[in-house]
């Protein structure tokens, strides 16, 4: 029996050759701010943020600063919310007066006194304008917090004179109007007022002042244009 002969056959060879492209790293700088060295290198590892040991000690310190920062931070911020709640009634009621006063002279600085129309004098020592009630708190305490009822006066006219209510009733009736002015003597309407809506009432004047320094209309008034806020 003849044999036959094998025939070696050549190997296979891929019509394509598969080749894996390695994209070159890209140097980074060894941030200053976050506690490196501000230096830049060529990391020896995809996800290296810093240069060597030490830099990444560094970083790591920097990172413990922050994390005990963000919660002293966020202490303080609940340590406010706290004391916010143990305020009393009066305690509001004095942070609603200053910041509704400070809106009041900038809402009147450019009108002048309501009670005899001087111009206010920005460079008085103390400030020449003050938030002058129409109807004193002594008397109208319920009134205490109503625009129609405050506005700038001059300290002469404030304090001298008792609030020089003749020329401020002139005055008040000029801008609002003779009947609001009725409106407002014959008011004898009592307001009460909750902690909440004290808290919210100063609020509203405190972004109103801040809108009004950056030389902005102040918005969301609506809330303080009549009864304050009632």
């Amino acid at each position: 029996m003849k044999r036959t002969p094998m025939k070696r056959s050549a190997p296979l060879r891929s019509s394509s050759r598969s080749t894996t492209s390695v994209k070159p790293v890209k140097p980074k700088v060894c941030d200053k701010r976050k506690g490196g060295c501000g230096f830049k290198f060529t990391p020896a590892r995809p996800l290296q943020m810093m240069c060597g040991p030490q830099c990444a000690q560094g970083h790591a310190e920097w990172l413990s600063a922050k994390k005990a920062a963000l919660a002293l931070k966020e202490d303080k911020k609940e340590t406010k919310a706290k004391l916010e709640q143990l305020k009393t009634k009066p305690q509001l009621e004095k942070e609603v007066e200053k910041a509704m006063n400070h809106f009041v002279r900038l809402r009147d600085w450019d009108k002048g006194c309501v009670s005899c129309g001087k111009h206010f004098n920005p460079d008085q020592i103390g400030g020449s304008c003050d938030a002058g009630h129409y109807r004193s708190k002594g008397s109208a305490i319920h009134l205490r917090f109503d625009l129609r009822n405050v506005h700038g006066q001059c300290k002469h006219c404030n304090d001298y004179l008792g609030s020089n209510p003749t020329g401020y009733r002139v005055g008040l009736i000029a801008r609002i109007g003779l009947e609001e002015v009725e409106a407002l003597e014959a008011d004898q309407e009592p307001r009460k007022y909750t902690k909440d809506q004290l808290r919210t009432l100063r609020d509203v004047y405190r972004a109103a002042v801040r809108q009004m320094l950056k030389g902005q209309k102040p918005v969301s008034l609506a809330l303080l244009e009549r009864n304050g806020g009632q």
